[in-house]
């Protein structure tokens, strides 16, 4: 008597990943993918179907790469190898399709860590640029906490949308992105006192010192994020005149590599110096006076009397709309 073999299972199609899965496991078509040559050189590919990548110096197919877990290396056809990994999030902001400057890295880390920015967090966040801190934010807060970025362009919200949905694969349950002015979109959308951290990335945020502090908790932290130290200054004394905030503190960070090869150990040649400044201020308790400072400056240090800001005022350099539109296809976020 025989009797007939059970029919194979037909496999069911794999469900694309998103979110933190897509770190995760083999190496996937969809997946970018940071190479590193023998000199240690960097080179970042989309894994594509049918897809090759070349140099001067030989190629390798991608579907080499798909399935293989991370850390692999693959030979090219030149028999040079490459070491494969995805990239951090550090490497995807600095190589990401860019529309305004971003926030290095070493700031963001200083700003999650500063700011004391933790899982669960409310945080309001005001000038998007291109997405880099968001997505630093993001990562902080967790899926149960709130980031809401404010940016007053559309292009540059369109930029920073395209950018953080290609790194998280897709949109971030934590995440609201408006268009407009922060000083007329935060009272819509937060209400007093509700809001934990706010992180301000623009030209004047002395002039939303008034409603930051309407939304801020007691005790919950301001960090502003300035290229010049005109800028840090007029924050500073935007603060102390708010009257309740604490003193504010202020830094800058710089980053300088070394060089490891056997005992030559020395600082590499080049670093990465100043960026931009930090300034911190927490909110204090409504109908609290704050403790007078015993040292003031002379009253000749004091700011002028307020002016429009440019960003050619703090040495940026303009951004011209042809730039903007290749930058927003190359996101997949072009006007339609």
């Amino acid at each position: 008597m025989t009797h007939d073999a059970p029919a194979p299972a037909t496999p069911e199609p794999a469900t694309p990943p998103t979110g933190a899965d897509q770190r995760r496991g083999p190496l996937r078509l969809g997946d970018k993918v940071q190479l590193t040559d023998p000199r240690g050189r960097l080179h970042t590919i989309t894994l594509a179907e049918g897809a090759t990548f070349h140099t001067h110096k030989g190629y390798f197919t991608h579907a080499q790469l798909v399935g293989q877990p991370e850390g692999s290396v693959v030979t090219n056809t030149a028999g040079i190898d490459y070491v494969a990994l995805r990239p951090l999030l550090a490497d995807y902001v600095l190589s990401m399709p860019r529309g305004a400057a971003v926030v290095y890295p070493k700031d963001a880390g200083q700003i999650v860590g500063m700011a004391d920015i933790y899982p669960g967090a409310r945080v309001v966040e005001a000038g998007v640029g291109s997405g880099a801190l968001t997505m630093s934010l993001l990562r902080a807060v967790g899926d149960g906490g709130s980031v809401h970025s404010i940016e007053r362009r559309e292009d540059f919200a369109a930029i920073a949308r395209g950018n953080v949905e290609t790194f998280f694969g897709g949109p971030h349950p934590a995440w609201d992105l408006t268009v407009g002015d922060l000083a007329d979109v935060l009272p819509q959308i937060a209400g007093p006192g509700t809001v934990d951290r706010v992180v301000l990335d623009m030209l004047a945020p002395w002039e939303n010192v008034d409603a930051v502090a309407d939304a801020l908790a007691s005790g919950g932290v301001l960090v502003c994020y300035v290229a010049t130290t005109t800028q840090l200054s007029r924050v500073a004394e935007g603060l102390r005149a708010d009257g309740r905030f604490t003193e504010p503190s202020a830094w800058e960070s710089m980053v300088r590599g070394w060089h490891l090869e056997g005992l030559a150990v020395r600082p590499e040649h080049r670093m990465i110096g100043h960026t931009g400044f930090l300034i911190t201020a927490r909110r204090m308790a409504d109908g609290v006076v704050v403790p007078e400072r015993r040292r003031r400056p002379a009253k000749g240090a004091y700011p002028a009397a307020d002016a429009e800001w440019t960003a050619e005022d703090v040495g940026e350099r303009p951004i011209s709309d042809k730039k903007i539109r290749r930058v927003r296809r190359d996101v997949g976020q072009a006007p339609e």
